[in-house]
């Protein structure tokens, strides 16, 4: 199993420094790959703007939005980003990608909330296109620059819902699995559920081999952290009201509890585990990729 790590979930706008220094550190360590949320009406830096920034300053980790909300964007602009980003980390970006399921970003946006995930259908359908140089639509000309790989980039569908999992078997590489509060084996257990299916579905569809499977554990280091890491993730479920308010959110925050946590996913198949911090420390991501490379 993989070891990634993500960007914080929010980082202060002053603080943007942070983004570079964080991307280098996870080059240099024994992260697989650089992950980040997307969302809209939120404190959160751009995905895209934040893995172009990180394309330029790092040579080996794997560049990957959990997950990008596609319905928010353009299918030809959204393809034209991807494939500039690929180009500019020589060929390192795996895209992440959802329907989304936050209201206010799409009353922000502008885009239709209803029937998002037969837009992104579409969407991914217009992109390939794209991504092989073919016109996506009439009177349209190719859309470059030419992607890496003939079949665009290696394709990760997230979600939680039956027909986002089955979109995931049927039209992706693979599908990536968001972290919860929950405890990691608890959460484990929930995932392979959702692996379950995706498998299910990928077997349906006749494709070869298997599907990659991703998912995001919510971890800190040190009790602070923990602490700090915990009302992140209340503040960032806040429109839940009360519930968000009283969730019990369980973050692995030493070896026995991480070491558990990587056991838990390593049981259910997982390819790839990413680590989520939840505060935007430095102290973070150099005491995790310690931990990983004891570990591993």
């Amino acid at each position: 199993m993989e070891i990634g790590i993500a960007l914080p979930k929010l980082i202060p706008a002053n603080k943007g420094d942070i983004v570079v220094d964080w991307a280098i550190r996870a080059d240099e360590g024994p992260f697989s790959s650089l992950a980040q949320i997307d969302r809209l009406v939120y404190g959160n830096h751009d995905v895209l703007t934040v893995m172009a920034a990180a394309a330029a300053v790092t040579s080996r980790v794997r560049l990957m939005p959990t997950v990008l909300v596609a319905p928010l964007r353009s299918a030809a602009i959204m393809a034209k980003q991807v494939s500039s980003i690929d180009s500019i980390s020589g060929g390192r970006f795996v895209l992440g990608i959802g329907v989304g399921s936050r209201p206010d970003d799409f009353a922000a946006s502008g885009a239709e909330m209803k029937n998002r995930g037969r837009l992104m259908e579409q969407q991914i359908e217009e992109m390939k296109k794209i991504w092989n140089g073919e016109s996506f639509r009439e009177g349209v000309g190719p859309i470059g620059p030419t992607y890496s790989r003939k079949s665009g980039p290696e394709l990760l569908i997230g979600g939680r819902s039956e027909a986002a999992l089955r979109r995931s078997g049927r039209l992706g590489d693979g599908y990536v699995a968001g972290s919860a509060g929950s405890s990691p084996s608890n959460q484990a257990k929930e995932v392979s559920e959702y692996f379950a299916i995706v498998e299910d579905a990928w077997k349906e569809a006749e494709k070869p081999g298997r599907p990659r499977l991703v998912a995001g554990l919510t971890c800190a280091w040190g009790k602070y952290a923990a602490d700090r890491t915990a009302d992140s993730i209340r503040s960032y479920y806040s429109f839940r009201g009360e519930a968000a308010r009283r969730m019990d959110v369980l973050v692995p925050s030493d070896d026995k509890s991480l070491i558990e946590a990587f056991r838990a996913y390593e049981e259910i198949g997982c390819d790839e585990l990413v680590l989520e911090p939840g505060i935007g420390d430095l102290e973070q991501i150099d005491r995790l990729a310690d931990f990983v490379a004891r570990y591993y």
